[in-house]
Protein backbone atom coordinates (compact mmCIF):
# COMPACT_ATOMS: atom_id res chain seq x y z
CA UNK A 1 0.00 0.00 0.00
CA UNK A 2 1.49 3.32 -1.09
CA UNK A 3 1.86 6.25 1.29
CA UNK A 4 1.09 9.63 -0.25
CA UNK A 5 0.73 13.20 0.87
CA UNK A 6 -2.87 14.33 1.12
CA UNK A 7 -4.46 17.75 1.00
CA UNK A 8 -2.41 20.41 2.72
CA UNK A 9 -2.12 24.14 3.19
CA UNK A 10 -0.14 26.59 5.26
CA UNK A 11 -0.27 30.24 6.18
CA UNK A 12 -0.18 32.93 8.85
CA UNK A 13 -2.95 32.80 11.44
CA UNK A 14 -4.55 35.64 13.40
CA UNK A 15 -2.62 38.65 12.16
CA UNK A 16 -3.83 41.57 14.26
CA UNK A 17 -4.33 44.74 12.24
CA UNK A 18 -5.59 48.14 13.36
CA UNK A 19 -5.83 50.77 10.63
CA UNK A 20 -6.51 54.43 11.46
CA UNK A 21 -7.40 56.82 8.65
CA UNK A 22 -6.21 60.30 9.62
CA UNK A 23 -6.97 62.31 6.48
CA UNK A 24 -9.34 64.67 8.28
CA UNK A 25 -10.46 65.79 11.73
CA UNK A 26 -12.76 62.74 12.00
CA UNK A 27 -10.64 59.60 12.21
CA UNK A 28 -11.84 56.22 10.90
CA UNK A 29 -10.84 53.04 12.72
CA UNK A 30 -10.74 49.46 11.42
CA UNK A 31 -9.74 46.58 13.69
CA UNK A 32 -9.25 43.19 12.02
CA UNK A 33 -7.86 39.74 12.70
CA UNK A 34 -6.66 38.20 9.42
CA UNK A 35 -5.74 34.55 8.78
CA UNK A 36 -4.22 33.30 5.52
CA UNK A 37 -4.06 29.74 4.15
CA UNK A 38 -2.23 28.93 0.89
CA UNK A 39 -2.36 25.68 -1.10
CA UNK A 40 -0.76 24.49 -4.33
CA UNK A 41 2.39 22.73 -5.53
CA UNK A 42 3.88 22.12 -2.11
CA UNK A 43 4.75 18.43 -2.28
CA UNK A 44 8.52 18.87 -2.20
CA UNK A 45 8.63 20.97 0.95
CA UNK A 46 6.88 18.12 2.73
CA UNK A 47 8.89 15.30 1.17
CA UNK A 48 12.39 16.75 1.06
CA UNK A 49 12.25 20.10 2.83
CA UNK A 50 12.79 22.03 -0.41
CA UNK A 51 11.47 25.52 0.35
CA UNK A 52 11.70 26.90 -3.20
CA UNK A 53 7.91 27.23 -3.53
CA UNK A 54 7.24 28.42 0.02
CA UNK A 55 6.31 32.03 0.62
CA UNK A 56 7.24 32.53 4.29
CA UNK A 57 4.35 33.10 6.64
CA UNK A 58 6.22 36.16 7.88
CA UNK A 59 6.01 37.58 4.35
CA UNK A 60 2.27 36.92 4.37
CA UNK A 61 1.94 38.87 7.62
CA UNK A 62 3.96 41.75 6.21
CA UNK A 63 1.73 41.80 3.11
CA UNK A 64 -1.30 42.38 5.31
CA UNK A 65 0.30 45.43 6.89
CA UNK A 66 1.71 46.79 3.64
CA UNK A 67 -1.63 46.43 1.83
CA UNK A 68 -3.39 48.17 4.72
CA UNK A 69 -1.08 51.15 4.19
CA UNK A 70 -1.11 51.13 0.39
CA UNK A 71 -4.76 50.32 -0.27
CA UNK A 72 -6.50 51.19 2.99
CA UNK A 73 -9.04 49.00 4.77
CA UNK A 74 -12.75 49.52 4.24
CA UNK A 75 -14.93 46.41 3.89
CA UNK A 76 -13.39 43.10 5.08
CA UNK A 77 -14.65 41.25 1.97
CA UNK A 78 -12.92 43.75 -0.29
CA UNK A 79 -9.65 43.63 1.66
CA UNK A 80 -9.78 39.83 1.70
CA UNK A 81 -10.24 39.67 -2.07
CA UNK A 82 -7.31 42.02 -2.54
CA UNK A 83 -5.02 39.82 -0.46
CA UNK A 84 -6.21 36.49 -1.90
CA UNK A 85 -5.81 37.65 -5.51
CA UNK A 86 -2.31 38.89 -4.69
CA UNK A 87 -1.11 35.58 -3.24
CA UNK A 88 -2.45 33.52 -6.16
CA UNK A 89 -1.02 35.89 -8.78
CA UNK A 90 2.38 36.57 -7.20
CA UNK A 91 3.41 33.11 -6.00
CA UNK A 92 3.69 30.73 -9.00
CA UNK A 93 3.24 27.55 -6.97
CA UNK A 94 0.16 28.77 -5.12
CA UNK A 95 -3.12 27.80 -6.77
CA UNK A 96 -5.54 28.67 -3.95
CA UNK A 97 -5.58 31.32 -1.27
CA UNK A 98 -8.11 31.56 1.53
CA UNK A 99 -8.28 34.65 3.70
CA UNK A 100 -10.43 34.72 6.83
CA UNK A 101 -11.17 38.07 8.43
CA UNK A 102 -12.87 39.03 11.67
CA UNK A 103 -13.71 42.69 12.19
CA UNK A 104 -13.88 43.88 15.79
CA UNK A 105 -16.37 46.70 16.15
CA UNK A 106 -15.78 50.04 17.80
CA UNK A 107 -18.51 52.56 18.61
CA UNK A 108 -17.66 56.18 17.91
CA UNK A 109 -17.58 58.50 20.93
CA UNK A 110 -16.08 61.53 19.22
CA UNK A 111 -13.94 62.59 16.23
CA UNK A 112 -11.07 60.43 17.46
CA UNK A 113 -12.53 58.52 20.41
CA UNK A 114 -14.02 55.02 20.34
CA UNK A 115 -15.49 52.38 22.64
CA UNK A 116 -15.13 48.67 21.95
CA UNK A 117 -18.46 47.11 21.00
CA UNK A 118 -19.39 44.00 23.04
CA UNK A 119 -18.89 40.49 21.75
CA UNK A 120 -20.37 40.90 18.26
CA UNK A 121 -17.90 40.66 15.38
CA UNK A 122 -18.23 40.77 11.61
CA UNK A 123 -16.53 37.99 9.63
CA UNK A 124 -15.57 37.25 6.04
CA UNK A 125 -13.89 34.32 4.30
CA UNK A 126 -12.53 34.81 0.79
CA UNK A 127 -11.21 31.96 -1.36
CA UNK A 128 -9.53 32.59 -4.72
CA UNK A 129 -8.12 30.05 -7.17
CA UNK A 130 -7.55 29.77 -10.90
CA UNK A 131 -11.25 29.12 -11.54
CA UNK A 132 -12.54 32.17 -9.70
CA UNK A 133 -13.49 32.90 -6.15
CA UNK A 134 -16.09 32.71 -3.41
CA UNK A 135 -16.97 35.18 -0.68
CA UNK A 136 -18.66 34.18 2.54
CA UNK A 137 -19.68 36.91 4.98
CA UNK A 138 -20.92 36.45 8.51
CA UNK A 139 -21.14 37.52 12.12
CA UNK A 140 -20.56 36.02 15.55
CA UNK A 141 -21.68 36.97 19.01
CA UNK A 142 -24.95 38.69 18.07
CA UNK A 143 -26.86 38.21 21.35
CA UNK A 144 -30.66 38.34 21.00
CA UNK A 145 -33.46 37.75 23.51
CA UNK A 146 -37.25 37.55 23.36
CA UNK A 147 -38.84 37.72 26.82
CA UNK A 148 -42.04 36.04 25.56
CA UNK A 149 -43.64 34.67 22.35
CA UNK A 150 -41.69 31.43 22.79
CA UNK A 151 -42.93 28.04 23.92
CA UNK A 152 -41.60 24.50 24.02
CA UNK A 153 -43.98 21.57 24.33
CA UNK A 154 -45.12 18.42 22.56
CA UNK A 155 -41.58 17.03 22.40
CA UNK A 156 -40.47 13.40 22.66
CA UNK A 157 -40.24 12.13 26.25
CA UNK A 158 -38.43 9.12 27.66
CA UNK A 159 -37.53 7.83 31.12
CA UNK A 160 -34.81 10.47 31.45
CA UNK A 161 -36.99 13.47 30.61
CA UNK A 162 -37.44 15.93 33.47
CA UNK A 163 -37.90 19.15 31.50
CA UNK A 164 -41.44 20.50 32.02
CA UNK A 165 -43.39 21.78 29.02
CA UNK A 166 -43.91 25.53 28.83
CA UNK A 167 -46.10 27.82 26.75
CA UNK A 168 -44.18 30.96 27.72
CA UNK A 169 -40.42 31.12 28.07
CA UNK A 170 -37.46 33.40 27.47
CA UNK A 171 -35.70 32.64 24.18
CA UNK A 172 -32.12 33.88 24.02
CA UNK A 173 -29.20 33.06 21.76
CA UNK A 174 -25.81 34.28 20.56
CA UNK A 175 -26.07 34.09 16.78
CA UNK A 176 -23.23 32.70 14.71
CA UNK A 177 -24.11 33.13 11.05
CA UNK A 178 -22.36 32.91 7.70
CA UNK A 179 -23.81 33.53 4.26
CA UNK A 180 -22.40 32.77 0.83
CA UNK A 181 -22.64 35.32 -1.96
CA UNK A 182 -23.34 33.92 -5.40
CA UNK A 183 -22.01 35.11 -8.72
CA UNK A 184 -18.96 36.67 -7.11
CA UNK A 185 -16.23 37.57 -9.57
CA UNK A 186 -12.99 37.81 -7.61
CA UNK A 187 -11.97 40.78 -9.75
CA UNK A 188 -15.18 42.60 -8.86
CA UNK A 189 -14.33 45.42 -6.48
CA UNK A 190 -17.54 47.38 -6.87
CA UNK A 191 -19.94 45.45 -4.67
CA UNK A 192 -21.76 47.14 -1.83
CA UNK A 193 -20.41 44.83 0.85
CA UNK A 194 -21.40 47.19 3.66
CA UNK A 195 -24.99 47.48 2.42
CA UNK A 196 -25.28 43.74 1.94
CA UNK A 197 -23.96 43.04 5.44
CA UNK A 198 -26.31 45.57 7.02
CA UNK A 199 -29.26 44.14 5.10
CA UNK A 200 -28.56 40.55 6.09
CA UNK A 201 -28.02 41.47 9.73
CA UNK A 202 -31.29 43.41 9.78
CA UNK A 203 -33.15 40.46 8.23
CA UNK A 204 -31.75 38.07 10.85
CA UNK A 205 -32.75 40.36 13.71
CA UNK A 206 -36.20 41.15 12.28
CA UNK A 207 -37.01 37.48 11.82
CA UNK A 208 -35.94 36.68 15.38
CA UNK A 209 -38.07 39.49 16.76
CA UNK A 210 -41.16 38.78 14.64
CA UNK A 211 -41.31 34.97 14.83
CA UNK A 212 -43.53 33.31 17.43
CA UNK A 213 -41.21 30.46 18.32
CA UNK A 214 -42.34 26.92 19.06
CA UNK A 215 -38.75 25.74 18.89
CA UNK A 216 -35.37 27.32 18.27
CA UNK A 217 -35.20 25.25 15.08
CA UNK A 218 -38.26 27.09 13.79
CA UNK A 219 -36.64 30.42 14.61
CA UNK A 220 -33.44 29.35 12.81
CA UNK A 221 -35.37 28.52 9.65
CA UNK A 222 -37.35 31.76 9.82
CA UNK A 223 -34.13 33.77 10.11
CA UNK A 224 -32.46 32.05 7.16
CA UNK A 225 -35.65 32.23 5.09
CA UNK A 226 -35.95 35.97 5.70
CA UNK A 227 -32.39 36.58 4.53
CA UNK A 228 -32.86 34.68 1.25
CA UNK A 229 -36.26 36.27 0.64
CA UNK A 230 -34.93 39.80 1.06
CA UNK A 231 -31.36 39.56 -0.23
CA UNK A 232 -31.09 38.17 -3.78
CA UNK A 233 -27.29 38.35 -3.71
CA UNK A 234 -27.15 35.63 -1.02
CA UNK A 235 -27.14 31.96 -2.08
CA UNK A 236 -27.05 30.22 1.29
CA UNK A 237 -27.18 30.95 5.02
CA UNK A 238 -25.66 28.83 7.77
CA UNK A 239 -26.69 29.41 11.37
CA UNK A 240 -25.56 28.11 14.74
CA UNK A 241 -27.84 29.16 17.60
CA UNK A 242 -26.87 28.18 21.14
CA UNK A 243 -29.90 28.19 23.43
CA UNK A 244 -28.98 30.48 26.32
CA UNK A 245 -31.29 28.97 28.90
CA UNK A 246 -33.08 31.19 31.40
CA UNK A 247 -34.57 29.10 34.19
CA UNK A 248 -37.41 30.27 36.40
CA UNK A 249 -36.28 30.59 40.02
CA UNK A 250 -38.38 28.84 42.65
CA UNK A 251 -39.23 31.56 45.18
CA UNK A 252 -41.76 29.48 47.14
CA UNK A 253 -39.30 28.81 50.00
CA UNK A 254 -39.37 32.57 50.64
CA UNK A 255 -43.14 32.83 50.53
CA UNK A 256 -43.06 34.54 47.14
CA UNK A 257 -44.65 33.74 43.81
CA UNK A 258 -42.78 34.04 40.53
CA UNK A 259 -45.10 34.85 37.62
CA UNK A 260 -42.36 34.62 35.01
CA UNK A 261 -40.31 37.53 36.30
CA UNK A 262 -37.19 36.17 38.04
CA UNK A 263 -34.79 33.88 36.17
CA UNK A 264 -31.29 32.51 36.48
CA UNK A 265 -29.24 32.72 33.26
CA UNK A 266 -27.10 29.63 32.70
CA UNK A 267 -24.15 29.43 30.32
CA UNK A 268 -23.63 25.63 30.17
CA UNK A 269 -24.62 23.06 29.28
CA UNK A 270 -26.71 24.49 26.46
CA UNK A 271 -28.66 23.29 23.46
CA UNK A 272 -26.94 24.01 20.17
CA UNK A 273 -29.17 24.29 17.10
CA UNK A 274 -27.43 24.35 13.70
CA UNK A 275 -28.78 24.44 10.17
CA UNK A 276 -28.41 25.68 6.62
CA UNK A 277 -31.09 27.45 4.59
CA UNK A 278 -30.38 27.44 0.87
CA UNK A 279 -31.98 28.07 -2.50
CA UNK A 280 -33.23 25.25 -4.72
CA UNK A 281 -34.59 25.34 -8.30
CA UNK A 282 -38.07 24.65 -6.92
CA UNK A 283 -40.23 27.53 -5.78
CA UNK A 284 -40.61 27.64 -2.00
CA UNK A 285 -44.31 27.50 -1.19
CA UNK A 286 -44.33 27.00 2.58
CA UNK A 287 -44.08 29.89 4.97
CA UNK A 288 -41.41 29.70 7.68
CA UNK A 289 -44.16 29.46 10.31
CA UNK A 290 -45.84 26.51 8.62
CA UNK A 291 -42.55 24.76 8.00
CA UNK A 292 -41.48 25.07 11.63
CA UNK A 293 -44.80 24.47 13.37
CA UNK A 294 -44.27 20.74 13.67
CA UNK A 295 -40.60 20.94 14.56
CA UNK A 296 -40.52 19.47 18.01
CA UNK A 297 -36.81 18.78 18.32
CA UNK A 298 -35.08 19.74 21.56
CA UNK A 299 -34.73 23.48 21.86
Amino acid sequence: MAIVLGANQYGKAEVRLVRVRRDGPRHELRDLTVSIALAGDLDEVHRSGDNAHVLPTDSQKNTVYAFAREHGVDQPEEFGLLLARHFVRSAPAISRARVELTEHGWRRLGPHSFQRDGAESRTATVTVDAEGGTVQSGLTGLVLLNSTDSEFRGYLKDRYTTLPETDDRILATAVEASWRHHDVDPTDGGRDWAGSYAGVRAALVDAFVQTYSRSLQQTLYAMGHRVLAERPEIAEVRLALPNRHHLLVDLAPFGLDNPGEVFVATDRPYGLIEGTVTRTPEVETRTPEAAGAGDGGPG
